[in-house]
C-alpha cells in the first residue's frame, strides 16, 4: 500500500517539474532536504502508530488526540480533500499521454478529455465497491507492475548519460539563489511522497501493529532511491531548457530523446498502468478516512455506512468531490500543475499537525513510562525535526495555496456543524468559533483574490 501510494502521477513527471525550477545542484540538494525531512515524517508515523496503537486512522486521529475534536476535524478534511485532488493528476496525465497520439485530448484538459477521465472516475467507484480485498488484490499485481517500466528508465537513461550535458545542467544559472531552486521544488516531493503515511492510514487491518512501522520505512526509502535516480539521470540526456520544455509526462520525453520514439511509447504503457494501480490505492485510502472518521463520529453518520467492508458513502462522497476538482481543472492554466500543487499543500496542515502530535507526546512523556534515555532523546529529535520541516514546507507553498485549501475548509466545516447537531452538542465551543472565524476570513481573503487575479489557477 505505500509504495502502490507514493508511485503514481508524479515520478513520472519529475524530470520537467525539477527542471523547470532548478540544475543538477539544486535538485539534489532538494533531495537530500526532502528525503531527510520526509524519512522524520516516515519515523514519527512509525513510532506514534507503536505508541498509540488504539489510533487506527492515522493522520486524522492524531491530530483530534493532539489538538481537538475540531483541529482533528480538519486534518481528516484536509487529508481526504488532497487525496481527492490528487486521483484528479492521475486522470489528466492519463489523457494528456494519450494526448500524444490523440491531439483532440490534449493535455488532459480538453472538454472530450475531462468527460473520459469522468467515466474512468465513476468504473472504479463500481470497481472498489465490489469490494476492498478484490481491490487491493489488484492493487498489488499493479505495483509490481509499474515498478518495472521506471526502473528500465533508469537502467536506459545511465547507457545513454553525456557527462558534457550533466556538467552544462550543474548549476541552474537564471533560476535565481539556490535557496529558491530548493524551495521551488518542494511541492513536487511532497506530492511524490503522499502516501509515505498509507500504512497508518490503513492500519486497522494489519494483522501485526509492527508492520506498520516497517512497511513505512522500507517503502519510503525504497521509493526515494527510484524518486531521486529518476530526477538526477534526466539531467544527462537533455539540456535543462530542453527537459523543462517537455509536456508531462516528461519521463516519456526523456527517454525518446536517449532511446528513440519507442522509448516515448514504453514510458506511457508503464505510466497508464501506474496511474491507475495508484489512483485505486488513493481511492481507498480517500474513503477510509472518511469511513473511519465517521465511525468514530467525528463525521455525520451517513459516511459509517459500510457494505462487504467497502465505505460506500465515503467513496462516493470521494468520488463526486474529485469530479467536481476535474471539471475545476478546465478553467486552469495548467491542469496538471495546479492539480499538484494544490493536492501537496492541502496534506501539510495533517502532516504538521501530526508532527506537532509527536513532539506533545514526548513533552508530556505521555506513553514513555520506563523508556530509556536514548529513546527519550532519539524521540524527541526526530519530532522536531519532522515539525520543523512542515512549517518549512507551509512556507515553501506559499501564500497562495494556503488561501486556496481554506476556500474548501471553510464550507467543509458544514460536516463537522452536522456532526454535532446529530450528537445534540452545540456546533462550536468558543475556542472553536474563534478558529473558524479566522479559517472563514482566510476564505473570504482567497476567494476575493481569485476574483481580483492575484491567484492564478
Amino acid at each position: 500500500m505505500v509504495v502502490g501510494s507514493m508511485v503514481g502521477a508524479g515520478v513520472f513527471s519529475l524530470p520537467a517539474r525539477f527542471a523547470g525550477e532548478t540544475g543538477v545542484a539544486g535538485a539534489l540538494v532538494a533531495w537530500v532536504i526532502a528525503g531527510a525531512g520526509m524519512y522524520t515524517l516516515a519515523l514519527v508515523f512509525q513510532r506514534l502508530a507503536m505508541r498509540r496503537p488504539d489510533l487506527d486512522a492515522g493522520v486524522y486521529a492524531y491530530a483530534k488526540a493532539g489538538f481537538g475534536e475540531y483541529t482533528g476535524f480538519f486534518s481528516a478534511a484536509g487529508y481526504w480533500a488532497s487525496a481527492c485532488v490528487g486521483n484528479v493528476t492521475y486522470w489528466v496525465l492519463i489523457m494528456s499521454t494519450l494526448g500524444q497520439w490523440v491531439p483532440a485530448l490534449g493535455e488532459g484538459d480538453t472538454v472530450l478529455a475531462i468527460a473520459l477521465s469522468s467515466v474512468g472516475l465513476w468504473a472504479f467507484f463500481l470497481l472498489v465497491r465490489r469490494g476492498v480485498k478484490e481491490a487491493a488484490a489488484i492493487n498489488r499485481v499493479v505495483t509490481v507492475a509499474k515498478v518495472i517500466p521506471i526502473l528500465v528508465f533508469v537502467l536506459l537513461a545511465i547507457f545513454a548519460f553525456d557527462p558534457q550535458v550533466f556538467a552544462a545542467n550543474w548549476g541552474g544559472e537564471g533560476y535565481g539563489s539556490l535557496f529558491d531552486q530548493v524551495r521551488a521544488t518542494m511541492l513536487v516531493t511532497v506530492f511524490v511522497f503522499l502516501g509515505v503515511e498509507g500504512a497508518s492510514v490503513y492500519s486497522r487491518h494489519a494483522r501485526r501493529r509492527e508492520d506498520v512501522g516497517r512497511a513505512t520505512i522500507l517503502g519510503f526509502v525504497s521509493v526515494l532511491c527510484v524518486f531521486a535516480s529518476v530526477t538526477i539521470v534526466s539531467y544527462g540526456i537533455l539540456p535543462v531548457g530542453e527537459i523543462a520544455a517537455l509536456r508531462q509526462p516528461s519521463m516519456a520525453g526523456v527517454l525518446e530523446a536517449a532511446v528513440g520514439s519507442w522509448g516515448a511509447v514504453f514510458v506511457s504503457v508503464g505510466l497508464i498502468v501506474s496511474v491507475l494501480g495508484a489512483y485505486l490505492a488513493w481511492t481507498l485510502m480517500a474513503a477510509e478516512v472518511m469511513y473511519v472518521a465517521a465511525k468514530d463520529r467525528d463525521m455525520p453518520r451517513f459516511l459509517a455506512r459500510s457494505d462487504d467492508d467497502v465505505p460506500v458513502n465515503a467513496l462516493l462522497l470521494s468520488t463526486a468531490l474529485s469530479q467536481v476538482v476535474l471539471v475545476v481543472t478546465y478553467f486552469s492554466a495548467d491542469a496538471f500543475d495546479f492539480a499538484l500543487d494544490l493536492t501537496a499543500s492541502m496534506t501539510l496542515i495533517p502532516f504538521l499537525l501530526a508532527a506537532a502530535y509527536a513532539v506533545k507526546l514526548r513533552a508530556t512523556r505521555e506513553t514513555y513510562d520506563g523508556a530509556s534515555p536514548g529513546t527519550l532523546r532519539g524521540d524527541l529529535v526526530v519530532a522536531v525535526l519532522a515539525t520543523v520541516y512542515t512549517v518549512f514546507l507551509v512556507f515553501a507553498a506559499g501564500w497562495e495555496f494556503l488561501l486556496v485549501s481554506l476556500i474548501f475548509y471553510a464550507p467543509a466545516t458544514v460536516l463537522f456543524a452536522m456532526t454535532r447537531r446529530e450528537q445534540g452538542r452545540r456546533v462550536f465551543t468558543p475556542v472553536e468559533l474563534t478558529l473558524f472565524a479566522v479559517v472563514a476570513a482566510g476564505a473570504v481573503i482567497g476567494v476575493v483574490a481569485l476574483a481580483a487575479g492575484w491567484i492564478e489557477l
